[in-house]
């Protein structure tokens, strides 16, 4: 039997007397495409910021791989092949879109700066990592552009693409349809499940349900920092629990949309 990718158990994340994350317990088998959901405020981007190590574990266990997540630095994380994005977009407007996606996808050594003195430009092996990187989210030909030649939805996707371009097992994606419209976001959703043809599992957080319901294998529901639901799309769709915690929402959420 294949064991999870990454998996927590009684994950626990307190600031001070409030639970972010509450007795968390998540598992994600190889080259599937697992989501996370839930109102504002329920924790969702905690749990990526627990699993990748920005914020520490209050109690409970995470594993990747087989190796326990406790005591590794985020850089290690990532290391080990656990990739992530963030709701911001965090990109340097003085570097093109290919520099930028290789300053967060390489991994430099002590010797670095000598090689780069020796030979400062960019390998073929680099430029075909960012080539793959950008062709995978739509975004040939941009390569050689800067932050601010992008619309803000490519912009986005350039940050999908540093993810992917480090080649990792997992990548967690946080709101990566935020700022997207309808059509952007179903092409954004496509591009996203073919990363299973290339050896990669994906962790997907997004307020968008249609992208959602329509590109994960199995999903989670997260409120008040507790899992009050796991299912296939087609169950957390109907289930009265999830649609109850929606409802409290001051947005318009449509279960039934996808």
């Amino acid at each position: 039997m294949t064991d999870p990718l990454l998996e927590t158990s009684q994950l626990r994340v307190s600031f001070g007397g409030l639970h972010a994350n509450a007795d968390v317990d998540i598992r994600i088998m190889p080259s599937t495409f697992v989501g996370l959901i839930g109102p504002n405020g329920a924790g969702k981007t905690t749990f990526i910021d627990a699993i990748t190590g920005y914020v520490p574990l209050s109690a409970g266990r995470a594993s990747f791989d087989g190796t326990d997540l406790a005591g590794l630095a985020p850089h290690e994380r990532a290391r080990r092949g656990l990739s992530r994005t963030f709701q911001s977009i965090e990109l340097f407007e003085d570097l093109s879109v290919a520099d930028n996606i290789l300053a967060a996808a390489e991994q430099p050594k002590w010797w670095s700066f000598l090689a780069d003195l020796v030979a400062p430009k960019r390998s073929s092996g680099q430029r075909e990592r960012v080539d793959e990187a950008l062709g995978l989210v739509g975004l040939d030909g941009v390569a050689e552009l800067f932050p601010s030649d992008l619309s803000h939805g490519q912009r986005k996707l350039v940050g999908v693409a540093r993810a992917i371009a480090a080649r990792p097992k997992l990548i967690l994606l946080d709101e990566p349809a935020a700022g997207l419209d309808t059509a952007e976001s179903r092409i954004l959703g496509s591009r996203l499940r073919g990363l299973l043809d290339h050896d990669m599992t994906v962790f997907l957080i997004d307020h968008d349900m249609g992208l959602v319901l329509s590109v994960c294998d199995y999903l989670y529901v997260l409120d008040f920092g507790r899992i009050i639901a796991e299912g296939k799309p087609a169950e957390i769709r109907a289930n009265p629990v999830v649609i109850e915690a929606y409802l409290g929402e001051s947005e318009d959420v449509d279960l039934e949309a996808g």
